[in-house]
């Protein structure tokens, strides 16, 4: 007997990552040792009184049940906390904040809340491919709207105002934006959020690279009248290299938050209590975690800068992020013809932008996740070509 999937698998392909490590095992099991620039996986660990927090709470014997579905309340204080200290934004601990296992479960979450099949959103085109998936699988339209580097990487309201934007209910954003590395202009910003307020679209702020070579960090929620029409995902997984510990958080008018965790509360049993005392410590840094975070990251910064000069890229260098955005030279057809020729000439993966949707087709995006003697490596590689 055949069992065939699910029709809303029909336009969902395997994650282009899933793909491309897999061929870089297969040269690295051939000898190759790929130098892998591509992914933006922390690679530095969490500051050491986290990891403490974790292992003391690990060792209590009543931590280990199920937990709440909001979160343990220490968490949502924290959170709280964290948001009127680094962002100015006011939010209620009780009802106008969700802690999630990891802010990508939240896009899928908020998808499958508010979208039914006919619906459209808009996803920013080149946009992480994870919101035009989410909203394929919770059976809607993605309606891609393009950014690009003439108008700074920010929504065009004209060519918005242009589209037929009938049946759109939800609006995807990221700043500081990935790829490009675009930081937020508020008065940009309050705009778009004006403009969707308009027509009754939720804006979907996902924010997990506030803190990264960022001076100024800042969330949508901090806009004029932003908490009516606009919800916000954040993370741990970048700002406190805790990626694979999965901390995220949803934040959001209570009705919001309310609406989401009844999809949530469907889909998970909570988070381990240890982890959520951990995130409370982290929460807690000061200026000088973020600090000497940075400080590895701009000297990373400055090796990636000297490798996309060797390839004649030009990049901005007021992007912000754990990644370097850069149009690649004439002489190629598009990223994935040089990102594919340094791969197999030098052994060396960088991230064609055309992953991130066709107006990425002319760059490349290269990680900041590996010491600088990696990237010392690969700009010798790539010069013996």
């Amino acid at each position: 007997m055949s069992i065939h999937t699910a029709h809303r698998l029909q336009n969902i392909n395997e994650y282009y990552f899933s793909q491309k490590l897999r061929e870089i095992e297969q040269m690295n099991a051939a000898g190759k040792q790929v130098l892998n620039l591509g992914i933006g996986s922390p690679d530095l660990p969490p500051h050491p009184a986290v990891i403490q927090a974790l292992q003391a709470e690990s060792d209590l014997s009543n931590v280990h049940a199920y937990q709440g579905y909001k979160g343990i309340p220490a968490l949502r204080n924290a959170f709280a906390q964290w948001y009127q200290t680094w962002y100015t934004v006011s939010l209620d601990a009780d009802t106008e904040i969700l802690p999630l296992i990891g802010s990508k479960e939240g896009i899928m979450h908020i998808c499958m809340t508010y979208l039914n099949p006919g619906d459209k959103a808009l996803v920013p085109n080149p946009g992480y491919p994870t919101y035009r998936s989410a909203v394929e699988l919770a059976g809607a339209e993605p309606l891609p709207f393009e950014l690009s580097e003439a108008n700074q990487w920010h929504p065009d309201i004209a060519a918005l105002e242009a589209m037929d934007l009938q049946g759109v209910k939800l609006m995807w954003l990221n700043y500081p934006n990935m790829p490009t590395g675009q930081l937020p202009d508020a008065d940009k910003l309050q705009a778009v959020v004006d403009f969707a307020a308009a027509r009754g679209i939720l804006i979907c702020h996902d924010n997990p690279y506030s803190f990264i070579l960022n001076k100024n960090p800042w969330s949508i929620l901090s806009l004029q009248h932003a908490k009516d029409n606009c919800i916000e995902l954040n993370s741990l997984s970048k700002s406190h290299n805790m990626a694979g510990w999965r901390v995220g958080m949803l934040a959001g008018n209570a009705s919001r938050i309310a609406d989401v965790l009844r999809f949530k509360s469907n889909m998970d049993s909570g988070m381990f209590k240890p982890l959520q005392v951990a995130a409370v410590k982290a929460l807690q840094l000061d200026e000088g975690w973020f600090n000497e975070l940075n400080f590895a990251y701009q000297n990373r910064r400055k090796k990636v800068y000297e490798l996309l000069d060797y390839l004649q890229c030009q990049y901005d260098p007021q992007q912000a992020g754990m990644f370097v955005w850069a149009n690649i030279p004439d002489g190629w057809d598009n990223g994935f013809a040089l990102s594919d020729d340094i791969l197999h000439k030098a052994a060396v993966f960088i991230t064609p932008g055309g992953i991130f949707g066709s107006a990425g087709d002319r760059y490349i995006r290269v990680s900041l996740c590996s010491a600088e003697k990696i990237f010392t490596q690969a700009i010798e590689r790539i010069k013996a070509i």
